[in-house]
């Protein structure tokens, strides 16, 4: 079985964790962070990120996740991964198997998908993209790479996401709407037409506020 190093140390780590435990595809060998926070479900520290390089040297580890959550628009998991990706680390795709998975759907290199989330038929998900647990993604949905989808969020059929979006918890897009990279999508909010220019946006319907 192959090994696996959780980079970040905070509660989305700790979900990413629980859900390797569980599906047993990776021993997880630990977590570096910039601060040491203890054992994680039962998961050491291994130290900061300077660790990676040792680590991968020794044959200890060639694989990594990130735990590290995206919160907005500026985005730093991009650079941390590709530093870790200099390195040698491949980062594998982490789907949960309590995740609904269907027929002809392809999930990029290093996205997470969580407990509860159900992506339909003809979609394609992005690389290193975050599926929070209880997400809805219907059929023939694009997601971009490095976005992030809230708990509870829901994609209608046909729905075109760029790259590095958030979409907060709750919130909806309706059917075959198209939203433009840069977007952050407040919660509970409702997207009911194409949003053309990169910003936030809150409400029902969903406008743009900054």
């Amino acid at each position: 079985m192959n090994n696996i190093v959780i980079i970040g140390g905070g509660g989305h780590a700790k979900v990413l964790i629980s859900i390797i435990k569980k599906n047993n595809d990776f021993i997880i060998t630990g977590y570096t962070d910039n601060n040491d926070c203890g054992e994680l479900l039962g998961i050491k520290y291994l130290g900061d990120d300077a660790i990676l390089s040792e680590l991968i040297k020794s044959n200890e580890c060639s694989n990594a996740v990130l735990g590290v959550g995206q919160i907005n628009l500026n985005n730093k998991r991009p650079f941390i991964i590709d530093s870790v990706k200099k390195l040698g680390y491949k980062f594998p795709a982490i789907v949960s198997k309590n995740s609904i998975i269907n027929e002809d759907v392809i999930v990029g290199e290093g996205t997470v998908s969580f407990d509860g989330v159900v992506i339909n038929s003809g979609s394609k998900i992005g690389k290193f993209s975050i599926l929070n647990t209880g997400v809805i993604i219907d059929h023939d949905c694009e997601i971009g790479d490095y976005t992030h989808i809230a708990t509870g969020a829901t994609l209608s059929g046909g729905v075109k996401l760029k790259g590095n979006s958030m979409i907060g918890a709750g919130a909806t897009i309706i059917q075959y709407k198209e939203i433009i990279d840069n977007c952050m999508i407040g919660a509970g909010a409702v997207v009911t037409t194409d949003l053309r220019e990169p910003g936030m946006y809150a409400g029902i319907p969903a406008r743009r506020i900054k």
